[in-house]
């Protein structure tokens, strides 16, 4: 099976059948930070190891980067040998909200080391329980490798290079009041970067909390492009986590070599002097 974005319950319950694939539980809860690790602890899915958004997949100690800004290469490269992996081990993430805390972000963060072989579980560990599969307890370990890896700058976007390029198409994930600045219950200013629009992650998605099929992606997709290629298109959300998550529904419906960028809101307005729209 080739793993490029998104798996069913039963194609990942028979890929780990067949051994050889590392999935990774992301869940994570921005209310109570220590909820995901526990919850992990109790049930998930057999052989996964656990990876804590905060810790694991952003480096809290940088500023004014954001909420969840990226972590060097190499402390990526750390992550994943503890958990086991080689190049071209095929991973596969979830989490219990659709993809959106964190399994996307995760799967973005391989694709920036060069990693193909990655999916997110489509339906997350909802879609896993409601085919009735098998959950375990405790915590995996797993026999850890020496990794080296580096990202891929031009897949990430900074403040600067944002402002500097006229041409780019910036996609907000946030829920539209908090885009429209109406509400905003993280962050200290509400509104949004001007000249974004808005498309709210949970617009791909299906009424089971599946993605919408590629070809239905594709065409909000295109006509939110308009003449512009994926590759002007820049995504963000509130911190960089749920911006993944339009990503890989451009992926998935064929609309590849979008870019996301990392500091997004909470990075955009560590400026106070930048403008803001509502």
């Amino acid at each position: 099976m080739s793993l490029r974005t998104l798996v069913s319950a039963q194609e990942l319950h028979d890929l780990a059948a067949q051994g050889g694939v590392l999935i990774v539980d992301c869940r994570a809860d921005l209310a109570d930070k220590a909820r995901a690790a526990r919850d992990y602890a109790q049930a998930h899915i057999p052989g996964a190891v656990f990876a804590d958004v905060e810790t694991d997949l952003s480096d809290l100690s940088k500023t004014r980067l954001g909420r969840h800004p990226l972590p060097d290469a190499a402390a990526f490269a750390v992550l994943l040998g503890r958990w086991g992996w080689n190049p071209g081990t095929p991973v596969v993430a979830y989490d219990d909200a659709n993809g959106a805390l964190a399994a996307a972000r995760l799967w973005w963060m391989l694709r920036l080391v060069g990693e193909r072989e990655a999916a997110v579980l489509d339906g997350g560990l909802g879609a896993w329980k409601a085919a009735g599969l098998p959950l375990d307890s405790g915590v995996v370990a797993r026999a850890p490798t020496h990794v080296d890896v580096a990202f891929d700058p031009k897949q990430i976007v900074y403040t600067e290079q944002l402002l500097g390029d006229p041409r780019i198409l910036l996609l907000d994930a946030r829920a539209a009041p908090r885009f429209r600045g109406e509400v905003e219950p993280i962050d200290p200013v509400a509104g949004h970067i001007p000249g974004a629009k808005n498309r709210p992650f949970s617009e791909n998605l299906d009424t089971d909390g599946r993605y919408k099929a590629a070809e239905q992606l594709r065409a909000e997709y295109a006509a939110l492009l308009g003449s512009l290629a994926p590759a002007d298109v820049v995504h963000m959300c509130g911190s960089g986590v749920t911006a993944c998550h339009n990503l890989l529904a451009m992926e998935h419906a064929g609309l590849a070599g979008s870019r996301i960028y990392a500091p997004s809101w909470s990075g955009y307005i560590a400026d106070r002097s930048r403008p803001v729209e509502r």
